[in-house]
């Protein structure tokens, strides 16, 4: 896996699914199950995003990347919600953001602009 792979994965997936996770339950009434079925999760998962006590936790560039990162899920929890989504259609949405965020510069070039926790 790449540098930018790990970086994405640690801190980009867990604020996405949060975002997706907020969509499903208060616009679209998903119950926190349904929503972890659909997202490939468990619904503590869901429980945890949902009071933000993960995905946004420890994100260096929250405040840069959270517009992106919240259209994206707002888009991809309304294809969720309105098709069958299968989980890996789910994860494509996941790699058309991350294209979306390297083509804004946000995400690091080279393994040593990764910040380190």
């Amino acid at each position: 896996m790449s540098a930018s792979c790990e970086y994405i994965a640690r801190y980009f997936l867990p604020l996405y699914r949060a975002f997706v996770a907020k969509e499903l339950v208060e616009k679209y009434g998903y119950t926190q199950k349904k929503a972890a079925e659909k997202l490939g999760t468990t619904q503590p998962a869901i429980s945890q995003y949902l009071t933000s006590k993960r995905g946004r936790k420890g994100n260096p560039i929250y405040d840069e990347v959270e517009p992106l990162v919240k259209a994206a899920a707002v888009e991809a929890a309304e294809s969720v919600a309105k098709t069958e989504m299968t989980q890996e259609e789910f994860s494509n949405y996941f790699c058309d953001l991350c294209k979306k965020l390297r083509k804004a510069g946000k995400m690091p070039k080279e393994r040593s602009r990764i910040p380190k926790n």
